[in-house]
């Protein structure tokens, strides 16, 4: 854990000192001023954390000092301290965001309460503040495009009623996104949004997962005063579907106690199931349909990525925009985010360049002269097997076992595959 960063700023010396002492004593790493105006500018080099400011400066007094701290944004919590101390300058101060009061002369038992409080308090504050970021991000539908912006009507319009929703889309496509924009935009936003994951559900783990058990609440349960995300609700097996939409249809004509929202990539459901889905129908358009879109997406993603792993961040030249704004892109708004994360991370330079990005970008696998580039048909074949898996992969943003099922293949032999012929012994069976 980082060493908590103080600043005293005391005219007194004796003051300065026996707070230096205690403080230092306690772990804090502590910084001392005489004046406003020198603490103005020791905050303005470094981050502290919190502020020890007494009220009676020479110059600028606490005041003053705590009204310029404010209107430069610098957020340290902040704990007056006064000898003199009046109701007036008490209200001065919390109105300007000061956290409490000390008086002099010092309690040092008193002045380490309060300024773990402080902290404590700003440490709250600096959580919701990120939720709050996050919260933003995931529920963001960037881009001017035409299929962006009828996305963003269509988003507005499911928010306002507490229908169900059905989300279609392909996968990767940001259905999740929409989910979420419904919920916080809709009339329970303070409820919680609880998920469940229909690809990653079977016969023998989906009823506990739903429905729950004696011993443990089911999702459906937790989703109570807030949303159910149906995620991939065309996956659940049958059996589910039919259990899950008698279980909600009770639910409806009980009252509105839950909204349902849910998303597919091919919706196809029971009749059951579909009929308690017969709500709105948000369509999530592919990211190759919004293409003039990609420059704004993979900044922000770039911008998102740099700040999510401590770098600095970088900037897309104009040949790399053109190859990611040509690319036809099968894994979706997931594949160019993914993208963006290992840009940041793997390219040393500043700005990003197309000889950086994956050799597909180039387009070298496919538009290479495939005769003349193999030694045998043996490895032309096993090269073409690999892109042929590469791509299925891709197209299911990464999801090995969805692509293995669009292959035919089970989980084991399309990673055995995609290893290549060395990991697969003799032969060229599964």
């Amino acid at each position: 854990m980082a060493v908590q960063r103080i600043l005293v700023v005391d005219d007194e010396p004796g003051v300065r000192a026996a707070l230096e002492g205690i403080l230092e004593d306690e772990g804090f790493h502590v910084e001392s001023a005489e004046t406003g105006e020198q603490g103005l500018e020791r905050l303005a080099t470094g981050e502290f954390d919190a502020v020890l400011l007494d009220v009676w400066l020479p110059g600028a007094d606490g005041l003053e000092t705590l009204q310029r701290l404010r209107e430069r944004n610098l957020d340290p919590a902040v704990v007056m301290i006064s000898g003199h101390g009046t109701i007036e300058t008490a209200v001065r101060a919390t109105k300007l965001g000061a956290f409490d009061f000390v008086e002099k002369p010092l309690s040092l038992e008193r002045t380490l309460l309060v300024l773990r409080n402080a902290l404590r308090q700003r440490s709250l504050e600096s959580r919701n503040q990120r939720l709050l970021e996050q919260l933003s991000r995931d529920t963001e539908i960037t881009g001017n495009s035409e299929p962006a912006r009828s996305l963003r009507r269509a988003v507005e319009i499911a928010a306002e009623s507490d229908a169900p929703v059905l989300i279609v889309g392909p996968h990767g496509s940001g259905r999740e996104t929409v989910a979420r924009r419904i919920h916080a935009a809709g009339p329970r936003p303070d409820g919680p949004f609880v998920e469940i994951p229909g690809a990653a559900l079977d016969d023998h783990t989906s009823d506990k997962v739903i429905f729950g058990s004696v011993d443990e609440p089911g999702r459906i349960d937790l989703a109570a005063r807030g949303s159910l995300f149906l995620e991939e609700i065309d996956r659940l097996p049958d059996v589910t579907q039919r259990r899950l939409a008698g279980v909600l249809e009770d639910r409806v004509r009980r009252g509105p106690g839950i909204r349902v929202l849910a998303s597919a990539s091919v919706p196809k459901l029971g009749d059951e199931l579909s009929r308690c889905l017969d709500g709105i129908r948000v369509d999530v358009p592919p990211l190759r349909r919004r293409s003039e879109d990609i420059p704004l997406l993979a900044e922000r993603f770039m911008r998102e990525a740099a700040r999510e792993y401590a770098r600095e961040p970088k900037r897309l030249a104009p040949d790399a925009l053109e190859a990611l704004s040509a690319w036809d892109w099968p894994g979706n708004v997931r594949e160019l985010r993914n993208l963006m994360d290992r840009l940041v991370l793997l390219v040393e330079a500043d700005q990003i360049r197309a000889a950086d990005l994956p050799v597909t970008f180039a387009g070298g696998s496919v538009t290479r002269d495939l005769y003349g580039s193999f030694e045998s048909l043996e490895a032309g074949i096993s090269e073409f097997e690999r892109y042929h898996l590469t791509r299925a992969l891709e197209e299911t943003a990464g999801d090995a076992s969805l692509a293995a099922a669009r292959l035919g293949l089970s989980l084991q032999q399309f990673r055995r595959r995609l290893k290549g012929p060395g990991a697969r012994g003799p032969g060229r069976g599964a």
